[in-house]
């Protein structure tokens, strides 16, 4: 994909991308000259075979492999697999902890947004909760309403469904997709899940570090086909 100056409604980009671990006869291509433009309000997933380049490629676009510290509090939401909650906090205190790093409280809009965020989820009775008082899918749904409680232009989420059941995973999928095309929020998801993939607007494979494939909205089935015929071709 050529990356033109003259684009419109990029929200992020990177162009001729290359990242390398080790050194020598051990060094590693993780990415290899990748050039890509995520669009506003697009959701897109980022799909591939395990070593493909997925997650490296997610974290320098988000800049995680930098010192980015206000940019990313301000202007880029995240979703990790793992929950990083804080477990001191209880429901609010965890999702209204960006705004505290900010050094502000959130504007009546603002809140308005994070009590829909609540609703939405099912978390409007858990919100005096703290993390070990949860399950696994009620702390992704904290994660996520955290992710999105200051609506950053730009949401990055790692396998946001891996520990969810599938019910859960299609209303985290919904407010994801719900997020990108009333909001205008960007949404970047890095999955193995077919299914989690289909609700995407663009989907991007890559394979050894390189895209090998930009494609629109897709199902699962035609998804599915696509990752094993990549894992045939390797």
């Amino acid at each position: 994909m050529q990356i033109q100056p003259s684009d419109l409604g990029l929200i992020a980009r990177v162009a001729g991308l290359v990242k390398r671990y080790g050194q020598g006869a051990g060094t590693v291509t993780a990415l290899d000259d990748v050039s890509l433009g995520l669009r506003r309000g697009e959701f897109t997933a980022i799909m591939g075979p395990s070593g493909s380049g997925k997650s490296t490629l997610m974290h320098i676009m988000a800049g995680l492999d930098s010192a980015l510290t206000v940019l990313r509090r301000r202007r880029i939401g995240f979703v990790f697999q793992s929950f990083n909650l804080v477990p001191t906090l209880d429901v609010r205190g965890n999702v209204l902890l960006p705004f505290e790093l900010d050094g502000r409280r959130p504007t009546h809009d603002e809140q308005a947004w994070t009590d829909e965020l609540f609703a939405t989820l099912g978390l409007t009775e858990r919100l005096t909760h703290r993390p070990h008082e949860l399950s696994g899918g009620q702390q992704q749904r904290v994660a996520i309403a955290r992710a999105l409680a200051t609506r950053p232009d730009l949401v990055f989420a790692d396998e946001p469904t891996g520990n969810l059941d599938s019910r859960t995973g299609r209303e985290v999928l919904g407010l994801l997709a719900a997020a990108s095309a009333t909001y205008g929020q960007s949404i970047a998801m890095v999955t193995h899940d077919p299914v989690a993939a289909s609700h995407a607007d663009r989907i991007l494979f890559l394979a050894d570090g390189r895209i090998v494939r930009d494609a629109g909205r897709s199902t699962p089935e035609e998804i599915s086909a696509f990752m094993l015929s990549m894992e045939l071709a390797s």
